[in-house]
């Protein structure tokens, strides 16, 4: 299944106030000289710009067997590394949103890899703000991401990390824990704040490839001891050891009785596959329960399936404000790389489910409200805001609580070569009015500060 995703760096995954990993201190310096202009090296095999079709699946280190997303052989033939540049830059100018932004000077030559020379080929513009415009150009091992973005299984300890601050003196607490996780067998709930890493000081060191690789292991049966400060105060040192854990996008489902009537909450971590079948349920419980308003946090929600972004706007509104109406319309570069129609381009509010973790077409739950409370942060990107920007599209009052979001319009097909997923932006989104302009964020109705010394819901 082929599927549009919108995400911020790679589906919920991040941290509220920076982009992980986490940075030592900058070093003082005085100011440096000019550099000494170097020539542009000459162009090589890997920098012409064929159809990428024509060089696409050949690899330097083909796989074999079967391919788990399609139940066929891998596509992979023998080919190099250079092949492998040829395809990333090919590709790159067909359907990179920005495709005429990105510099003539770069070459393959420069970079060891094709992942590397993927990461430089993106637009250096600034937003208004003077934030990178391409903030979200990034790679996911295949067999990785396609375990993550279908069954919500990741190498970790089930934790979700808010970094609050990136740089000495550090701050990084527990945002949750996934239930039956390694870290909620351990007890480690929401504020706690991590002070080591196998004696490594997480405020202040300035080992951080040892911190990063401890803190976001890449695979399961890794041991790392913790010391950790509770929101009490108290001081304790658990030993964690990471395992496949399976994310629970869809938590803490409750209504809750207010003096106005009453209020349904709904904690919403990742568009993941599996979120279809629960948020479903969720709305069904809220519905069978009443509720007359919505409380929908997404903090820590960084994107994922557009799709699953439509269900859940449409599960929220009302039938007369959904109908006929357009959820997000897609605009790619003036190549039109996917060759879509204007009507392909647009992206419904589905009332009926997609089939991603339900049986497809089913007819969808509505709470039928005119309003709902958006419980946002700084990770609240992508198919998040979409939600945000689709709902206020058809007239429904989105009053946003907690911080500005991260600001992406923007979104991709992830694409397979010779076993890494490349994400590089392919669309903006704009909704049933024609807005989609808040690539430096969507900015709070209220401004509040995450609280991590009270539980979520």
């Amino acid at each position: 299944m082929t599927a549009l995703v919108l995400a911020g760096c790679g589906g919920g995954g991040g941290s509220p106030g920076t982009t992980f990993p986490a940075s030592a201190a900058p070093s003082p310096a005085a100011p440096a000289p000019a550099p000494t202009p170097v020539p542009t090296p000459p162009p090589s095999s890997a920098d012409e710009i064929v159809r990428s079709d024509t060089v696409a699946n050949f690899c330097a280190a083909p796989r074999s067997g079967i391919d788990p997303a399609t139940s066929q052989p891998y596509l992979d033939r023998q080919g190099t590394t250079e092949q492998e540049k040829s395809w990333v830059r090919s590709w790159i100018d067909e359907t990179y949103l920005w495709f005429d932004e990105v510099p003539d000077s770069i070459r393959a030559s420069q970079y060891p890899t094709p992942q590397a020379f993927f990461d430089a080929l993106r637009t250096p513009a600034v937003t208004a703000s003077g934030k990178p415009k391409d903030q979200f150009h990034f790679i996911y091992n295949t067999a990785v991401w396609q375990a993550l973005s279908q069954q919500g299984v990741e190498a970790g300890y089930g934790f979700e990390l808010a970094i609050l601050r990136a740089q000495p003196p550090r701050d990084i607490r527990v945002a949750y824990s996934d239930p039956g996780t390694p870290a909620a067998l351990a007890g480690i709930g929401r504020g706690a704040k991590i002070l080591s890493v196998d004696g490594i000081d997480v405020v202040n060191a300035s080992q951080v490839d040892a911190l990063n690789a401890a803190l976001f292991p890449q695979t399961s049966g890794q041991s790392h001891s913790f010391e950790l400060q509770e929101p009490g105060g108290s001081i304790r040192t658990v030993t964690l050891v990471s395992a496949n854990t399976s994310k629970v996008p869809v938590q803490n489902v409750r209504a809750l009785d207010t003096p106005t009537g009453k209020v349904g909450y709904l904690q919403f971590n990742d568009h993941i596959a599996t979120s279809e079948a629960q948020l479903i349920a969720a709305i069904n419980q809220l519905k069978a329960a009443g509720v007359q308003d919505l409380v929908l946090d997404i903090r820590y929600n960084g994107g994922g399936l557009l799709a699953i972004a439509s269900e859940l706007a449409y599960m929220v509104a009302s039938p007369s404000a959904t109908a006929g109406a357009t959820f997000e319309r897609l605009q790619f570069n003036r190549k039109n790389p996917f060759g879509l129609t204007d009507a392909e381009t647009v992206t419904p509010f589905h009332a009926t489910s997609r089939g991603f973790s339900t049986t497809q077409g089913q007819a969808l739950p509505q709470l039928g409200l005119s309003r709902v409370t958006v419980l946002t942060g700084p990770d609240t990107c992508s198919a998040s805001e979409s939600i945000i920007n689709g709902l206020r599209g058809v007239d429904v009052q989105v009053n946003i609580i907690g911080e500005t979001t991260c600001g992406k319009p923007y979104g991709f097909l992830p694409t397979d070569n010779c076993g890494t997923t490349y994400f590089a932006i392919q669309f903006s989104g704009v909704n049933n009015k024609g807005f989609g302009d808040y690539a430096d964020g969507m900015a709070p109705t209220c401004t509040v500060a995450d609280d991590f010394n009270h539980a979520l819901g």
